[in-house]
């Protein structure tokens, strides 16, 4: 029986320390990025192997554009012109404590022009001139809550179910669910500016094998993926031979130490790192679009050109069949001036912050429905927009608002859902969500749905129970599909 952790056994160098020397130019890779973490899993092969759907799926991929720092509901989409009548009036029945700090209790209105738009006649907020003309696409779910009313909580919630560290994301568990359908590419990818609070704690693989773990890519480096590429020194032969070598040995040791399982997704991952040399920079060129494609998604706007970079990657990957592709708005301009890291985060200055906010996410996103669609793409994928939570109705200061989980917006465009279509509410101030309430457990059973997976045989055992991404809630919004 050998302990890789002891040179003496082998009389190799450390286990460790031979990976490290292997020469594999992707170890930072299988390292950093794809085997964050320890923790136990299933020690089958063929972890991220292709699994058919529980019953026929409507969406093959998922792309959730994440509005980093809670976007206000009534300052985008949500329109109450009760609330334009009564600025600065009391706000009925409204809680100083809602939100992380204290609010006035005085109604404040929208500072944006409102009109409406599509045969659908949905109310858009002059934020959005791009995104507004494809208002009959969007299914807007205007009743979403939740529990958390701080960041980095509520995107935990928001993206795992519940606000309890260590457990999976919506991405791991649909890669979990369903495998991947691009042997070549990671099946869930994370593009993020500033790494929002939450960290990866938002895109975790939990207790699931780490095989499922998201890949983030960093907008601050242009995406790039570190030490994928082999080394100049080593043929791919040798390289091979070198990753066979590495194959045997960690079946060895995971063949006397079962308990260890986690050991099948490290294999399984290298594997993987190993085929993306080839499919990966392809996939991230996005100098092989054209020119016109590029003014499209507003890349030679400096104010949205990290975003629109973000959105068109997330176009090509899902072309490549990577299945959950989440994007994480960059960054935010408070009224000072400053820069924000949680960009929709408007505690001082609502019309300057979210004036920015439109700025940097209109274009790109609006430029990703269409493509989407003039590929037929939207037919099978569904693009998600929205934040971890909404603002309050009353103001924060004089200017502002502060956190509201209590009544938000969040909108369903593609493959699956009705377009055009508004369903749930908040009252006539966009404070608290009224009719047909929706939680985040009710979201989620609802994407794994479309997706082809009933939400309550999607489990996982860990530590003597079953968990399951809805944890013991959730309903499939039925009026919402087509």
């Amino acid at each position: 029986m050998f302990n890789f952790y002891n040179s003496a056994d082998l009389h190799l160098p450390a286990r460790r320390r031979f990976l490290q020397e292997a020469g594999l130019g992707f170890g930072s890779l299988a390292l950093a990025g794809l085997l964050h973490g320890e923790s136990s899993g299933d020690p089958a092969a063929g972890l991220l192997a292709f699994k058919p759907p529980q019953f026929p799926a409507k969406v093959k991929s998922i792309v959730w554009l994440f509005m980093t720092g809670g976007p206000s509901q009534v300052d985008t989409w949500d329109y109450k012109p009760e609330l334009q009548k009564r600025d600065g009036q009391d706000l009925a029945g409204s809680d100083p404590k809602t939100g992380f700090f204290t609010t006035s209790g005085k109604c404040l209105k929208s500072p944006f022009e409102w009109k409406q738009h599509g045969e659908s006649g949905s109310w858009v907020s002059g934020l959005f001139p791009h995104l507004s003309k494809h208002v009959d696409k969007m299914c807007f779910l205007h009743s979403m809550h939740l529990r958390q009313n701080n960041h980095a909580p509520a995107s935990i919630e928001l993206m795992c179910g519940t606000n309890r560290p260590g457990l999976p994301a919506l991405g791991a568990w649909m890669t979990y669910g369903l495998g991947s359908m691009n042997q070549d590419l990671p099946s869930y990818v994370v593009l993020h500016d500033t790494r929002p609070r939450g960290d990866d704690q938002i895109w975790s693989a939990g207790f699931l094998p780490k095989a499922y773990q998201a890949l983030a890519l960093d907008a601050r480096r242009k995406e790039s993926i570190d030490n994928l590429l082999r080394d100049a020194k080593h043929s791919d032969g040798q390289q091979r031979a070198q990753l066979e070598l590495i194959r045997q040995i960690n079946q060895e040791h995971a063949a006397t130490r079962p308990t260890q399982a986690d050991l099948a997704a490290r294999i399984n991952s290298y594997e993987l790192a190993y085929r993306m040399q080839m499919a990966a920079p392809e996939a991230l060129d996005i100098t092989m679009e054209t020119e016109a494609t590029h003014k499209r998604y507003g890349l030679d706007n400096p104010e949205c050109a990290t975003f629109g970079r973000q959105c068109l990657l997330a176009r090509r990957l899902v072309e490549r069949g990577v299945r959950f592709v989440q994007v994480f708005a960059g960054k935010g301009v408070d009224g000072d001036g400053s820069v924000n890291d949680v960009p929709w985060d408007c505690h001082g200055d609502l019309k300057t912050n979210h004036r920015s906010c439109g700025l940097y996410t209109d274009q790109p996103a609006a430029a990703l429905l269409a493509e989407l669609s003039e590929r037929g793409l939207l037919e099978s994928t569904l693009v998600i927009w929205g934040g971890e939570f909404g603002r309050t109705s009353d103001s924060q200061g004089s200017k502002g608002r502060d956190h509201n989980p209590n009544g938000f917006t969040i909108w369903l465009a593609g493959a699956g859902v009705k377009g055009g279509f508004h369903y749930g509410a908040t009252d006539e101030f966009g404070y608290r969500a009224v009719h047909n309430k929706v939680h985040v457990n009710d979201l989620h059973a609802t994407l794994l749905h479309l997706l082809g997976m009933e939400h309550t045989k999607l489990t996982y055992r860990f530590n003597g129970r079953d968990y399951r991404l809805t944890d013991v809630g959730g309903e499939v919004i039925k009026e919402i599909l087509v």
